[in-house]
């Protein structure tokens, strides 16, 4: 078999050709920030004292100015959050959920808070079926009330700035507030994701209102946008407290929006926005050669799926292999493969389902490991869940979900040494397509299985009330010998999984610095075909993975990846070149 290896240069010559000159520029002229590093499109952007990379320049440089003003990164996060709510409000913002992992530099520690969506009380495992019992079509359940969990992300802000906060409250939320009344200009990417999703955003009365000029066209790059809701709703939570989101005028509209949708309402009450509760979770973590790969865990099957991805791996030389031998994305491609089918079998929010205790057990992943030790890639049927240890074993059934991209993540590292990677999102592009008090509404309960169970078995993710629908979101701090040297994070939808796998094993394996390994061509395989990014030197593998038995597509992979590592006491930080993110620091 001819085998074709991609030399190195060509591979990470993608750091520059994704790139977009245009608008880097367009982004930094945005802010023209003081001091700043500029975007880490090619190079990775080094720094002493602190960092932030964020998916839009403006979210950085609020998280920055906080840092500068002797905030910690839970202060600085809060700043992120809420300006990313406005000038990014496709992919994350007040309506929406976020995972965290946060380093306590104090402590030693890593821990995790869990401010995923919630179902309502009302809500049975019915919700996405159709009269005649069959599933909905996906945007069928995502227009409109119906999709819509009690957001959490506000009540994630209360505890990590509790827990781990410096500044005021109220001074956290003035960068947004001011930039929402005084305006700020469209991006690009804004633009023209408004302009893909104008049908589904000019059919809702809040959305067209908002993304629309006066003529009814889709706003374009540049345009001045301002949100005097957004500022009115940033401030009350400023001066009231997070109580005030979940009950009082704000709750209120939400729960109108959702339940007065006047084709598809949902049913949200007031009792459940003032009964959500973030919670603190221990992190997952696992070794990958003498590393610590630590994650979040259910309800995300982030740090199970990519610590069985990794665990499965150790057994290979892929630092020998290198990452232009297509032998390390057979080998990386079918592992995937194995471990979403364990992720669709098991993997749920374990407050209401047993899970295997075993998942990452490490013989068990040796066992699995052992599958993919071949010649060639796995049969289709030879994918499937396997048999880990269990406490108690239930009968299962793989779920039927459509888990779409849009999320964003950031790292913020203080000077104390603290580090929040936190992913956040609304789910599909501009989520629900509901707008209350400011803000889009997620919908998040899409990630749930639209069938609940068939012939006895059950469905893990099933929709339950009160439960928290199964996440992709992979927010990571990476480790050696106790202390952080990576992290990093990536939007995507169930490809957040490979996608953060694969820059872990660009750092890791391939030595490669965080820029690096971010900008790498995307190839991913969850389902059986391998996606090979388009426009990019992963295509050029194309012939040699059909070659190795795999069904191989080319698509676009649009990560956000962004990433900080720790190295000799400097910060060095990453961001995707495939969006407009950047990377600031001092």
């Amino acid at each position: 078999m001819q085998i074709a290896r991609l030399s190195m240069p060509l591979l990470l010559a993608l750091a520059v050709s994704l790139a977009s000159p245009l608008h880097a520029q367009q982004a930094a002229d945005a802010i023209a920030p003081e001091g700043a590093t500029g975007l880490a499109a090619q190079k990775a952007v080094t720094a002493e004292r602190h960092m932030v990379a964020a998916a839009n320049p403006l979210a950085a440089e609020a998280g920055r100015k906080i840092l500068r003003q002797g905030g910690s990164a839970a202060d600085a996060l809060v700043a992120v959050q809420t300006v990313l709510g406005l000038v990014e409000p496709q992919s994350s913002g007040l309506g929406g959920g976020a995972f965290l992992v946060w380093y306590d530099a104090a402590s030693g520690t890593v821990t995790t808070i869990d401010g995923r969506e919630t179902a309502p009380a009302a809500t049975t495992g019915e919700l996405f079926l159709d009269a005649s019992g069959k599933p909905l079509p996906f945007f069928d359940a995502v227009v409109g009330g119906r999709s819509v969990g009690v957001p959490g992300v506000v009540r994630l802000m209360e505890m990590t700035h509790a827990k781990y906060g410096k500044l005021p409250w109220r001074q956290l939320f003035e960068p947004a507030a001011t930039m929402a009344e005084d305006g700020f200009a469209v991006s690009p990417r804004l633009a023209s994701l408004i302009a893909a999703d104008a049908k589904r955003l000019s059919g809702q009365t809040g959305t067209r209102a908002y993304f629309f000029d006066d003529d009814g066209a889709p706003l374009t790059a540049g345009t001045l946008l301002r949100n005097p809701d957004y500022a009115r709703s940033l401030r009350i939570i400023a001066e009231d407290g997070p109580d005030a989101f979940y009950e009082g005028e704000i709750a209120q509209q939400i729960v109108d929006a959702v339940n007065g949708h006047p084709t598809n309402p949902g049913k949200l009450s007031a009792k459940d926005m003032a009964a959500y509760q973030a919670k603190e979770r221990p992190a997952v973590c696992a070794p990958y050669r003498g590393y610590e790969v630590c994650g979040m865990g259910p309800p995300s099957s982030g740090a199970l799926t990519v610590g069985q991805i990794l665990g499965m791996l150790e057994h290979f030389d892929l630092a020998g292999l290198g990452p232009q031998d297509p032998e390390s994305w057979r080998l990386i491609g079918d592992a995937t493969r194995l471990a979403f089918a364990d992720r669709g079998r098991y993997m749920a929010d374990s407050d209401f389902v047993s899970m295997p205790k075993g998942l990452l057990n490490a013989g068990y992943l040796a066992t699995r490991s052992a599958l993919i030790r071949r010649p060639a890639a796995l049969a289709q049927d030879e994918v499937t869940p396997g048999e880990p240890p269990w406490d108690k074993a239930e009968l299962r059934m793989d779920g039927i979900e459509t888990e779409r991209p849009s999320t964003s993540h950031f790292v913020i590292v203080d000077e104390a040494g603290n580090i929040a990677s936190m992913t956040t999102s609304i789910e599909n592009g501009f989520g629900a397509r509901l707008m209350a008090a400011g803000f889009l509404l997620n919908n998040q309960l899409t990630d749930f299985s639209f069938v609940p169970q068939d012939n006895g078995a059950a469905v893990a993710n099933r929709v339950e009330p009160g439960k928290r629908p199964r996440s992709s979101m992979s927010p990571t701090i990476i480790l050696r010998d106790g202390a952080p040297v990576h992290a990093l994070g990536s939007p995507g939808g169930s490809n957040i999984i490979p996608y953060v796998a694969n820059t872990i094993i660009a750092l890791i394996d391939w030595k490669m610095d965080i820029q690096q390994a971010i900008a790498l061509p995307h190839l991913t395989n969850r389902f059986g075909d391998y996606a090979l990014e388009a426009g990019t030197p992963a295509e050029e593998m194309a012939d040699d993975l059909a070659a190795l038995g795999f069904d191989v597509t080319t698509r676009a992979l649009n990560s956000g990846l962004h990433g900080v590592s720790v190295v000799d006491d400097r910060l060095v930080g990453g961001a995707d070149p495939r969006r407009e993110g950047v990377v600031l620091g001092d």
